[in-house]
């Protein structure tokens, strides 16, 4: 009754399916992995966050000329820093939420009186605060102020199937589509140094009224991600196939055996009818 699935097209056929089956289960390893991976790179972010606060000068001591990966090994460092903002400089970066409210982020350079700038993300605000262009309600403290901020990588557009929205090259912008420290840099007197800081604490403190800009709460780093779930769904789907493969084929056999028997002529049964 099976003996038609041993033809060369059913063979291929379960060599297809024997193929995807392989390739789901290392889906599934592939993303048992990746969770590992997620694992060990929050614990990394939570021991860099747990560690106390030190100087920027002591973390990043190129300061303006940091490659990408000194930034990197120091990302989610508390940094500590004295200076004077630059009010005049300050600019927004749209499109950002804060419980689930739309709003900008506010990023001010603190000119660290070396030559070089430091800039501060010191939180959110709501677009209502920017709709009248007036940003007196969220300025910073005036004279030498004291942070202490958690290191990040500056932002890069996204290349994807939609790539994220482009700044333009040229010009002074109030607004920024994400935190861009290289185009900052092109309108800011100091240099820049090539990263910038989620404000933690600030001395003297930001008024209490309105209580703006709003400090960004600390990152969750127990958020492991999508990859247990899709780990079991890939290694679900393969067990799935296993199952349902052998089914149909048992049932197209049975189906293949039923029309086979019915399309045999009957047997004669040997009685003879005599005439009268």
């Amino acid at each position: 009754m099976y003996r038609f699935l041993l033809k060369p097209r059913w063979i291929l056929s379960h060599l297809f399916v024997l193929g995807m089956v392989v390739l789901m289960i290392n889906l599934g390893i592939w993303q048992l992995h990746r969770l590992h991976e997620r694992k060990g790179f929050n614990a990394d972010l939570r021991a860099a966050a747990a560690q106390p606060a030190q100087p920027i000068g002591a973390l990043l001591p190129d300061g303006a000329g940091a490659t990408h990966e000194q930034v990197e090994s120091v990302r989610y460092r508390s940094a500590a820093a004295s200076g004077r903002y630059l009010v005049d400089q300050q600019v927004l970066v749209t499109n950002r939420t804060q419980n689930s409210a739309p709003g900008y982020w506010v990023l001010t350079p603190l000119d660290l009186g070396d030559g070089t700038a430091l800039v501060v993300n010191r939180g959110w605000i709501p677009y209502a605060y920017t709709a009248d262009g007036s940003w007196s309600d969220f300025a910073p403290p005036s004279g030498t102020v004291t942070i202490t901020g958690a290191i990040q990588q500056p932002q890069v557009r996204s290349t994807g199937i939609v790539p994220g929205p482009k700044d333009p090259s040229e010009g002074t912008l109030r607004t920024f589509a994400r935190v861009d420290i290289a185009r900052l840099d092109q309108q800011v007197d100091e240099a820049l140094l090539p990263l910038y800081v989620d404000l933690q604490t600030q001395t003297p403190a930001q008024p209490e009224t309105p209580g703006l800009p709003a400090v960004l709460p600390a990152p969750d780093f127990t958020d492991e991600g999508p990859h247990f779930s899709y780990a079991m769904q890939w290694f679900m789907f393969s067990a799935m196939t296993l199952i349902v493969y052998p089914l149909l084929l048992r049932r197209l056999a049975h189906r293949r055996h039923q029309v086979d028997d019915s399309a045999e002529p009957p047997v004669p049964t040997g009685e003879v009818t005599v005439g009268p």
